[in-house]
């Protein structure tokens, strides 16, 4: 007789509880004890956060570390309507037709694509929101959309630079990005502006839940990188 010990996660707050099942078994067919862990409720266990920046605060760079890191999936509203829209989807000819007509295109449609990702990866460990939600409003549809699939946003961290730092770096950038809103320090300053602006609000959405946390931006990458993975490590915990 060998026994068995099952462990089932039996709400979203990871507490374990198991039982014993008995089964005749070869001697030989495994170790005397195993332990067999599932979870029904496997959304609520992934780890979701939202990574902001402004425009040369190296957010892209810090994706890219962290999704190599924890196995996030990456996901950034403009790839997704890029994929949508290559593969000819109808949500990505939905968002074709108004940015054909120079319109921006709704939340809806950006959340359809968002829903339609989550269940591409529905054994994911977790996804990386890279710049999104910008406003309340995608905030709060996002949060709809996240707790209908038994999940949630796990934190929401923020790179802080301060404006003249992001003026030096988006300037030295723009030697070689040959981007012209990366050359013209006036421009550089109104994205910044602008970024403030459609944040702040989302900000105080996720500070409100006591999920949001800023993080100093300035420095080397390596030493940005292990801070974000401090708070991300401590919110796992």
């Amino acid at each position: 007789m060998i026994s068995l010990t099952f462990c089932i996660y039996i709400d979203p707050a990871h507490a374990l509880h198991d039982f014993q099942l008995k089964v005749e078994l070869p001697k030989d067919f495994l170790n005397p004890v195993r332990y067999i862990c599932f979870s029904p409720r496997l959304m609520a266990l992934m780890f979701n956060l939202i990574l902001f920046g402004p425009p040369g605060s190296g957010k892209g760079t810090q994706s890219e570390k962290l999704v190599e890191k924890y196995g996030l999936v990456h996901l950034s509203t403009g790839n997704l309507l890029r994929e949508e829209i290559a593969g000819k989807t109808p949500l990505g000819m939905e968002a074709k037709n108004f940015m054909d007509k120079g319109q921006l295109v709704p939340d809806e449609v950006v959340i359809g694509m968002i829903d339609n990702s989550l269940d591409h990866h529905k054994e994911a460990i977790g996804f990386l929101f890279d710049g999104f939600p910008r406003t309340v409003a995608q905030a709060v549809a996002l949060d709809k959309l996240l707790e209908l699939k038994g999940s949630s946003i796990s934190l929401v961290l923020a790179l802080e630079v301060s404006e003249e730092e992001l003026v030096k770096r988006l300037l030295n950038r723009g030697k070689t990005s040959g981007r012209s809103d990366d050359t013209h320090e006036d421009v550089i300053r109104k994205r910044f502006a602008v970024y403030q602006r459609e944040t702040e609000p989302v900000a105080v959405h996720y500070k409100q839940e006591k999920k949001f946390q800023s993080i100093k931006g300035e420095g080397s990458v390596d030493d940005i990188f292990n801070t974000v993975c401090a708070a991300i490590d401590k919110k796992m915990k």
